[in-house]
């Protein structure tokens, strides 16, 4: 692994994003990472955008990653992996949510949600599709999609072998655990190396 490791977390408001990192730096810090972890609220309450970056490794003097240094990007819907795709690195990583966020333009029929971003994506990094969307409803919340995206993240970090379960749990309300707890598995099947 590298000195640093760099990881942006991409979304919409209300898809669980500063949660899933604070779980992301808890387990990390737990485990012995020097950790820094910056969030980007844009208008969160109504679905506006928002981005967290986690650096982690033996010595982390910023929280902020430059453009072009990510090292994997975690997208919690497509246009935000399009929007954030040219901050990753040579040889880093895309974990993107097989979900369309209608915006405004698009609901109000002025826009058209783009056609093609996955195979775009593709194109330009190591791409990892999850149907994270989907697994979370399967369980029965959608609400667990970023858990599903966190344990996605984790295995593609190789990092399985960190204490996740006692991570969720300290973050999680009581009445949560347990389906964020199986959404976190399903997440790392749904990640293929």
């Amino acid at each position: 692994m590298a000195d640093v490791v760099n990881v942006l977390l991409a979304g919409v408001g209300g898809q669980g994003i500063i949660l899933a990192s604070k779980i992301l730096s808890t387990v990390l810090l737990d485990s012995g990472y020097h950790v820094k972890m910056s969030e980007v609220h844009g208008m969160a309450q109504r679905g506006g955008a928002v981005t967290t970056q986690v650096r982690f490794g033996e010595q982390v003097s910023s929280p902020i990653v430059g453009h072009g240094h990510v090292d994997i990007l975690v997208a919690f819907e497509k246009m935000e992996a399009a929007r954030w795709v040219s901050h990753v690195k040579e040889g880093g990583k895309l974990v993107v949510n097989d979900f369309e966020f209608a915006s405004a333009p698009i609901l109000t029929g002025a826009r058209q949600y783009p056609t093609g971003i996955l195979e775009h994506l593709s194109g330009k990094v190591e791409t990892h599709v999850i149907p994270a969307s989907r697994i979370a409803r399967e369980l029965g919340n959608v609400r667990v999609q970023n858990i599903v995206l966190l344990g996605a993240l984790v295995r593609a970090l190789e990092l399985e072998r960190l204490d996740w379960e006692r991570g969720i749990e300290q973050q999680v309300k009581s009445a949560f655990r347990q389906i964020n707890l199986l959404a976190f598995e399903k997440g790392r099947s749904a990640f293929e190396k």
